[in-house]
């Protein structure tokens, strides 16, 4: 289906640009940042793949082939945002006594039951970054002569080599020096390490031999690697959060600069979705307490509602997560799958035939929306309108809402009221039992028995469990963040 033209921001250019594949026999690439699997991912995290997952739907919906690749980066990144500091991976596994083996399999694990979760498509491929240390070697020993220096500490990149570096950060070399630590001999406060020797006298849990010395390679280099070898330069689009906007995308397109000898950035399109940010501002790993997707999950939320929350609003905009607003969310899924569910029934009998003017026309609607830089929140505007249409024939008018749902990802298709209504972890009672109370409470409340219906509602709150009394959807249980 192609419908309107698919425009999307560049963060490269900073403007809205059409987008067609530079390839189309190949179709659309895409390489998206993926998570260092030293800790569970936060839900700040997790909204960069919903909105990654969006775009990929949106291409397949516009009828482009997919190639998507995310890496996984098991070695490299440092716990601060440049060259000095302790390997994330490394800190992990001393501070939990592991093997760094045993830390990258397990947070790979909850990493993508996290995505399964949030019904984020697999990507084409996955591509870990230690499975990569040979072309690594590779790429930095072309790249060295003309473009890099080598310390004590290893091997640099210097930044004045390539045109135009910083551009896509817009040049603010204040803001990025201020997230560098200074390190010994850098020519340039922005150069950054291809390659980080070992210590003398000491041994990283991950090392390699290298033409300069043993060590591991430097943050930025696998991106580069791997997305050019899994989609060849240029590709389409490269995605990942704004933070990455600043110095690690600066840096691989410096990288791929150097490597290809050219001005071009190894990506057409640049794509960065915006913070995720509680009341005490962007929500962050590095604070301590950061809230994941399964917190939310122990707290009787389902996953969706925050994929909800997180379409409700533009992936370049900030999004605020409160409790209010996921409950907003949950309410707002809860009814889509209840009117979903209703027109499953009703049309079962029936089968969809053209879809007559006025379904037509929403589903216009819905493509403009996200062939206008993915705006999700207009499009679960031309959902709801589907959904609430009268005498319309309900095979045709569930088959579009589904048709839209291929987009949104939200599961409409087989979503029911009993699979979102989960039971808070804390609550120390079986949902037969909550079913059972609930249902006495209903009786006494019936029966005008309101000594017994509170005692029943006190009951359920002592085992974790808040009884929504006046929900117009008639669910019962609570959100307990």
């Amino acid at each position: 289906m192609q419908g309107a033209a698919l425009t999307l921001y560049n963060s490269l250019t900073r403007s809205m640009e059409p987008f067609a594949p530079l390839d189309p026999e190949k179709g659309a690439r895409v390489y998206s940042c993926g998570p260092t699997v030293y800790n569970y991912a936060h839900l700040g995290n997790l909204r960069a793949y919903v909105f990654t997952d969006t775009l990929g739907r949106t291409l397949s919906w516009k009828g482009y082939p997919l190639t998507h690749v995310i890496n996984i980066t098991d070695v490299g990144h440092l716990t601060s945002d440049a060259d000095a500091g302790d390997d994330k991976m490394e800190a992990a596994a001393r501070a939990q006594a592991k093997s760094i083996w045993d830390i990258a399999a397990h947070y790979t694990e909850a990493f993508k039951r996290n995505l399964k979760d949030l019904n984020v498509r697999e990507p084409s491929r996955w591509s870990v970054a230690t499975d990569h240390i040979a072309e690594m070697i590779a790429f930095a020993e072309k790249i060295a002569p003309e473009h890099c220096y080598e310390l004590e500490t290893g091997l640099y990149f210097d930044t004045s080599t390539v045109p135009d570096y910083g551009r896509l950060a817009g040049n603010q070399d204040d803001v990025r020096e201020g997230r560098i630590d200074p390190v010994a001999g850098k020519r340039h406060p922005q150069d950054f390490a291809i390659w980080r020797k070992s210590p003398p006298g000491e041994q990283r849990l991950m090392e390699w031999n290298s033409p300069w010395g043993v060590g591991a390679p430097g943050w930025h280099l696998e991106c580069s690697v791997m997305s050019l070898k899994y989609l060849g330069a240029p590709f389409d689009i490269h995605t990942g959060g704004i933070d990455h906007r600043e110095i690690h995308h600066p840096n691989e397109i410096a990288q791929n600069q150097a490597y290809c000898g050219c001005g071009d950035s190894g990506s057409h399109f640049w794509m960065h979705n915006n913070f995720l940010v509680d009341r005490q501002g962007k929500m962050s790993k590095s604070k301590g307490g950061f809230t994941t997707l399964q917190s939310l999950i122990d707290a009787g939320v389902h996953p969706l509602a925050y994929r909800l929350m997180c379409l409700q609003a533009h992936y370049r905009s900030e999004l605020e997560f409160s409790a209010e607003n996921l409950a907003a969310a949950l309410t707002r899924l809860k009814r889509l799958a209840i009117t979903v569910s209703a027109l499953r029934d009703k049309a079962a009998d029936a089968n969809a035939g053209p879809a007559p003017q006025p379904v037509a026309a929403l589903l216009d609607e819905f493509d403009a929306a996200i062939s206008d830089d993915l705006n999700t929140a207009r499009a679960l505007v031309a959902l709801d309108a589907v959904l609430a249409l009268k005498r319309v024939d309900p095979a045709a008018q569930l088959a579009a809402a589904l048709r839209m749902d291929d987009v949104l990802g939200l599961r409409l298709e087989t979503l029911s009221r009993q699979e979102l209504r989960l039971r808070p972890a804390s609550a120390g009672i079986t949902a037969e039992a909550i079913e059972a109370q609930l249902a006495q409470r209903k009786q006494a409340r019936a029966e005008k028995d309101f000594t017994r219906s509170d005692a029943l509602r006190d009951a359920l709150a002592e085992a974790g469990v808040e009884v929504m009394d006046g929900d117009p959807l008639g669910w019962d249980w609570r959100i307990a963040l």
